[in-house]
């Protein structure tokens, strides 16, 4: 029997060349692979329920519903009956989606044209009482004073994208028990933008299986999206207990790895931002295996900011290179794992801010300090890299400027003793430190929360290492992971 799946399929293949990409862009439209759709499936579990009440939000034409009935059809759930309702908002996508439904004789489907977020808002959020939902929704930024925005504050939900906003709602609609199952960007595991949202989840749901693809742009090659995806499985009212977590390269799924985690692995019990972390491997890191790396930055009384400088807000303060009445302005580019290059002309940046009552509250005394960089390309080889800013470089300057790509270790805005920021900075440039960052952080994004809530060695620990990095002139790889090593508790 050719699976209804496998029709919706051919018709995806056939629509998404032909959908204009403004129109795509428009609707944060990206259409599930029939793999994909088949593998969501499978991911719920077994039910003796007898009425299946299913959610598809944003269903397209229909994939995903199918992947879920076509189990069903073959015996994967005990259902005696299923009401499956369809939401979509374009037009050109219904007219496949009704008839890949009513393919299935015994289900009474409900296709609702419309917007799904104004729709659900509307009605009462218990009323429908969805047994399970599968959801692959759009992706699309939510203006702060939106309507959709005003829609979701209404029923408490604060949140900055269509695809958070769309897997809030499901959870708010299903029943006791309900089962949701969604693919999304992985976006919304860590950052302020999502804290309201990872918030709302965890309350009202238990996370059960999170699967995530290694290749970045697999999960939806057809549509080339460069976002990170992962799929989640959530329980509504669940207690929370250990987590699935699986990985695949791609959507073909053949090499699956399956492990478990504890909760505490996956949201740390002390942070207060609650970031989501998808482990991929249940060996420690030899971070985590270091009796000498346990100190917070608070225990080693260090502070870690945000560069406060964001250049296009203070367009009129900037100088391309230094002049009368500016102090230094510091980019990555001013920075390598040798020492600071300033000023560094034609460096596409500028190279100075002025100095004035307007600027004044973001610069920082010069001094030493160590520097993350903020971004990293995917193709990188290190997440963190660390560099040293050295005050030498800037003159008699008294001040300093950080631009926004950088997070910055400092004690209350001033800079760090030479040896401390240098130890810092070789303990943060460690093989180690890098695997621990990426293996719970899939962003490429290296924020200042991130390298607050991890561990470090003693003070002490970090100014020897500052002793030692001062006493050679070249330095590998090799020999700075291998002081790691040697650090005693």
């Amino acid at each position: 029997m050719l699976e209804q799946l496998d029709t919706a399929d051919s018709v995806r293949r056939e629509v998404a060349p032909r959908t204009a990409q403004k129109h795509k862009s428009e609707l944060g439209q990206f259409m599930t692979p029939s793999s994909v759709a088949r593998f969501m499936a499978g991911m719920f579990p077994p039910s003796t329920l007898q009425t299946c009440r299913l959610l598809d939000a944003g269903a397209g034409v229909g994939a995903l519903s199918c992947a879920f009935l076509d189990r069903w059809v073959a015996g994967g759930f005990g259902f005696k009956a299923v009401e499956a309702t369809a939401y979509e908002v374009d037009e050109k996508l219904r007219g496949h989606l009704k008839q890949h439904l009513a393919a299935y004789s015994k289900v009474k489907a409900e296709v609702i044209a419309g917007d799904y977020i104004e729709l659900a808002t509307a009605e009462d959020l218990q009323a429908k009482g969805y047994t399970h939902a599968i959801l692959n929704p759009p992706y699309k930024k939510i203006n702060s004073n939106s309507a959709h925005r005003l829609a979701l504050r209404s029923v408490g939900i604060e949140t900055v994208n269509l695809y958070s906003a769309f897997v809030a709602l499901a959870v708010a609609q299903a029943a006791p028990g309900g089962q949701i199952v969604a693919i999304i960007p992985r976006s919304f595991c860590n950052g302020p933008y999502y804290r309201p949202f990872r918030d709302f989840i965890l309350e009202r749901a238990a996370i059960r299986h999170m699967h995530l693809f290694e290749s970045r742009n697999k999960a939806f090659k057809d549509d080339e999206v460069l976002q990170e995806n992962v799929i989640i499985r959530l329980e509504r009212g669940g207690q929370q207990g250990p987590v699935t977590i699986t990985t695949s390269t791609d959507d073909s799924f053949t090499d699956l790895a399956t492990n478990e985690h504890l909760f505490d692995r996956i949201v740390f019990p002390d942070d207060p931002g609650r970031f989501i972390h998808v482990p991929t491997t249940t060996e420690k890191s030899a971070i985590e295996l270091s009796p000498a790396v346990r100190y917070s930055l608070a225990d080693l009384g260090i502070k870690v900011s945000t560069g406060p400088v964001v250049d296009f807000r203070l367009k009129e303060q900037l100088r391309d290179m230094p002049e009368e009445g500016t102090v230094p302005l510091i980019y990555p580019g001013h920075l390598s794992i040798t020492g600071t290059v300033w000023p560094v002309p034609g460096l596409k940046k500028p190279n100075a801010i002025m100095r004035n009552a307007e600027t004044e509250k973001w610069l920082y005394a010069n001094g030493f300090y160590c520097v993350v960089r903020r971004f990293s390309s995917k193709e990188e080889k290190r997440r963190v890299v660390a560099s040293v800013v050295d005050p030498a470089a800037f003159g008699d300057h008294a001040v300093l400027g950080f631009e926004n790509h950088l997070n910055l270790f400092h004690e209350n805005k001033r800079g760090l003793p030479e040896l401390l920021a240098r130890g810092l900075a070789v303990f943060l440039n460690t093989t180690a430190v890098d695997e621990n960052f990426r293996r719970f952080n899939g962003h490429t994004q290296v924020n200042a929360t991130d390298l607050k809530l991890m561990k470090y060695p003693s003070r002490e620990a970090l100014i020897e290492l500052g002793q030692w990095v001062k006493q050679h002139s070249e330095i590998t790889q090799e020999m700075i992971d291998e002081q790691l090593g040697k650090l005693t508790a």
